[in-house]
């Protein structure tokens, strides 16, 4: 848990008892000086299957369903999952299925949601086959990068699930250590950017080059760095796929990597968090469980 007061709510939801927390005297999402806001999670990593080491694949549903439990309460503006949304089963059929399973159980929260794409996620189907049983607010067919706007925040999300030659990772057919963003991906980047608008970035794997040892950086994170710094309006990336978290502040952009929520067992064990925005550019980190708080100053964290 982290730091705050809680008001604990017990849910039995699939014969499990879950234990769900709502923060006691947090801002609420209608404070004036709240600009935006919204839910986040990534790796839930959720697939019909036995748990392996920390990894508990079936819980992540029920942990998820807590999640938007809390934040159908809190109603931010939106719920964004940054990727690995689910695992592999022993054929395309079975993965498919777990997708469903997963998508239909997100889609509960009470307002828009969006995907970010995670190496995972196309483990044993491509990336048309995730994108077409998936849905994200206000898009026809999914997409695997895109940006919206909300309240007067840009907010851009990348797909960096691609081979050094561009071509897409597909079916498992792909070294996940060597993930890259594409350059007709670059080219749109830098033009999102060209904005009056701050913005927020989210994608799965890492740009916080302070993790590279870890094997799970952007192989091109350097150039994406150069262009995300170029017009000096990023405020934040916010990044999965390293399940034990990170934070970096670098040239005016925090970096911030979320936890895992697949990683641990029930009750005890979830991540997700709610992020608010405010008038001055600030962002607050709101963690519940494993996820911690944090306050990442528009200025830097001194």
């Amino acid at each position: 848990m982290n730091r705050r007061q809680f008001i604990k709510m017990s849910q039995n939801i699939a014969g499990l008892t879950i234990i769900s927390s709502c923060g006691a005297g947090r801002k609420a999402a209608s404070d004036n000086n709240v600009m935006s806001s919204f839910g986040l999670l990534t790796d839930c990593h959720f697939a019909r299957r036995k748990q392996t080491g920390t990894r508990y694949y079936e819980q992540s549903i029920n942990k998820l369903s807590d999640a938007i439990s809390v934040f159908n309460k809190l109603k931010p503006d939106f719920v964004i999952e940054l990727g690995d949304f689910k695992d592999m089963g022993a054929n395309k059929s079975e993965t498919i299925s777990f997708l469903d399973e997963i998508e239909a159980e997100y889609q509960k929260f009470n307002g828009p949601v969006y995907h970010v794409l995670g190496n995972h996620d196309v483990d044993n189907i491509s990336k048309d086959d995730f994108l077409k049983h998936i849905d994200n607010h206000g898009q026809k067919t999914a997409k695997p990068y895109y940006s919206f706007v909300n309240k007067n925040i840009k907010y851009i999300v990348l797909d960096a699930n691609c081979n050094e030659d561009g071509t897409d990772f597909d079916s498992g057919n792909y070294d996940w250590t060597k993930a890259f963003i594409a350059k007709p991906q670059l080219e749109w980047l830098t033009a999102e950017l060209k904005t009056h608008l701050p913005v927020i970035v989210f994608l799965h794997e890492l740009l916080d080059l302070t993790q590279k040892h870890h094997g799970v950086c952007v192989g091109n994170a350097t150039e994406v760095i150069d262009i995300l710094e170029y017009n000096g309006n990023v405020l934040a990336v916010f990044q999965g796929h390293h399940h034990a978290g990170s934070y970096y502040f670098g040239n005016g952009i925090h970096y911030y990597t979320v936890k895992g929520m697949i990683e641990g067992a029930m009750p005890e064990n979830n991540g997700f968090a709610l992020v608010e925005i405010d008038k001055a550019l600030n962002i607050s980190i709101d963690g519940y469980f494993n996820e911690g708080d944090m306050m990442l100053k528009k200025s830097g964290n001194l």
